[in-house]
């Protein structure tokens, strides 16, 4: 079998393949086996503008008929549930997620979301209202409990919840799978039960079919750690029970 790695580096100079290599050892285990070329030099890409910058990095580029909301930064439990929760205030709908975040020192997060408003691309004063707002929101100049609570219950539970922990066979790593009726808000509950356990979240899968929600969320404990399962199967049940109540 021949892996996105060996294909990408016959097309790049020495000195790149050496940068990413070393770049790709922060990673998982199957980073460098499975995720794409692509995918591994735009991360690399982000990389270095957030080196340059000092800041986390955040743009939205048009994506077709919708838009891509590019993130990168140090991963903390609380990034997703205030970028989310910021999505969820603009009422915008997400289509994809791609998530990879490291697992060693500098521990930082890439992140690919599709999303739209009212069923089309962010205009451009739009994407920048959004970017700002997360940046702020990031800094802590406002809370988005405060942004949300105009237009949703957030006291209001998820419907026909269903949690599952379990260690990947193929990744290693914990996962958590959570499935619920769609609804607006969801990733934001979602994101914020995870931030409530101390939860890092180091890779996700999305799948949106039927009125239903699936999310599959790689992770990582209290302190980086790995999880065991008894812990584990506490945790889901824990989450289930947020979400619910």
């Amino acid at each position: 079998m021949e892996f996105p790695f060996s294909t990408m580096a016959a097309g790049l100079n020495p000195s790149t393949v050496e940068l990413l290599k070393r770049f790709n050892r922060a990673f998982p285990q199957f980073y460098e086996q499975f995720v794409s070329s692509e995918i591994q030099l735009q991360n690399l890409r982000l990389a270095y503008q957030l080196y340059k910058q000092k800041t986390a990095v955040i743009d939205i580029k048009p994506d077709g008929s919708k838009s891509a909301l590019y993130f990168a930064y140090r991963n903390q439990s609380f990034l997703l549930s205030d970028i989310f929760g910021v999505l969820a205030a603009y009422g915008l709908t997400i289509h994809n997620l791609s998530l990879y975040g490291q697992i060693y020192s500098p521990m930082l997060v890439f992140m690919k979301l599709v999303v739209s408003r009212s069923r089309q691309a962010l205009l451009g004063p739009t994407a920048d209202n959004v970017c700002r707002a997360i940046r702020e929101t990031l800094a802590g100049h406002f809370e988005v409990e405060e942004m949300l609570t105009v237009e949703f219950n957030l006291d209001a539970g998820l419907e026909r919840v269903e949690t599952e922990f379990y260690v990947d066979p193929v990744f290693h790593l914990p996962a958590l799978l959570i499935e619920a009726d769609n609804q607006p808000g969801l990733f934001y509950k979602v994101m914020y039960a995870i931030w409530q356990e101390d939860l890092l979240v180091v890779n996700a899968n999305l799948l949106v079919w039927r009125g239903r929600t699936r999310l599959i969320l790689y992770l990582l404990g209290p302190n980086e750690s790995l999880i065991p399962d008894y812990l584990g199967q506490k945790i889901a049940e824990g989450i289930r029970y947020r979400l619910m109540a």
